[in-house]
């Protein structure tokens, strides 16, 4: 049998940035996944604050130059690599000098919420399934975490579903707590479209919320992961709705990393 092939998806990854949870998963478990003989491949956005030279990213310029459309605009996909110290893992980010090149993440210095977050992440989850199509690497899972990549399930599901690179790509999506009270505007919906999606399919971005985001991608992945112990009562409800492809896995778990491992295999088994 060949490796599994992972690829981890996500707003943030140790060392290169950490506002939540999220990062020190993504640190951790692609790492434990390599250990046990998967193939890794990390993708996460290129924050203005992840100092370049610090942590000596560098363009790839052979993965860089393709457009992505966010609604009736285009704009240039630019891809860095670097290494995790003590790691044999490569990070790959997504970059793009009109969404990512500020000194802030999701809000700013006075702490609002960035009105473009909609299309930064639809932006982002367009531009992660381009840039592994450009690799030639064509993963088994995708393994999505938080809100930020929830639409990589649905477009696994539709444009790219009969993309040779993504055929037979199951998709995981972990919900994590860390929800936002901002409310986009109406035309979230006709930004998010591509190939083969029709306005049915976006239905629950309609809401333009947190909860609309987590919706989405727990409509459309294999697999549903309660990453948070604590949640609100809204998150609680949704997923609830999903007894049968839910599954609740924290990092406060025994055996996490074993978990993973049997829930991976089993999905592409």
């Amino acid at each position: 049998m060949s490796k599994l092939r992972i690829l981890y998806v996500a707003s943030e990854i140790n060392p290169f940035l950490q506002t939540s949870d999220v990062a020190d998963f993504v640190r951790k478990l692609p790492q434990e996944m390599q250990e046990r003989g998967m193939e890794i491949r990390i993708l996460v956005p290129r924050f203005g604050l992840i100092n370049e030279r610090k942590n000596r990213l560098h363009e790839v310029v052979r993965l860089s130059g393709i457009n992505i459309t966010v609604g009736d605009e285009e704009k240039p996909l630019i891809i860095k690599v670097a290494s995790i110290p003590n790691a044999k893992l490569q990070v790959y980010f997504i970059d793009n000098e009109d969404y990512f090149q500020r000194k802030h993440v999701f809000f700013d210095k006075e702490n609002r919420f960035y009105e473009d977050n909609d299309e930064r992440a639809i932006f982002f989850c367009k531009g992660v399934l381009e840039t592994v199509k450009k690799l030639g690497w064509s993963p088994d899972i995708v393994h999505c975490n938080d809100w930020m990549t929830a639409l990589i399930p649905l477009y696994l599901k539709t444009t790219y579903k009969n993309d040779p690179m993504f055929k037979d790509t199951k998709s995981v999506f972990s919900v994590y707590n860390n929800s936002f009270t901002h409310r986009f505007t109406d035309d979230i919906v006709e930004k998010a479209k591509a190939m083969d999606i029709d306005e049915e399919m976006l239905s629950h971005l309609k809401t333009g919320d947190f909860e609309g985001f987590v919706k989405i991608g727990c409509a459309y992945a294999d697999v549903v992961v309660k990453a948070d112990e604590d949640f609100s009562d809204s998150l609680t409800s949704i997923l609830n709705d999903l007894p049968e492809k839910k599954i609740e896995l924290t990092e406060e778990d025994e055996n996490v990393a074993e978990r993973y491992y049997t829930l991976y295999t089993e999905l592409v088994g």
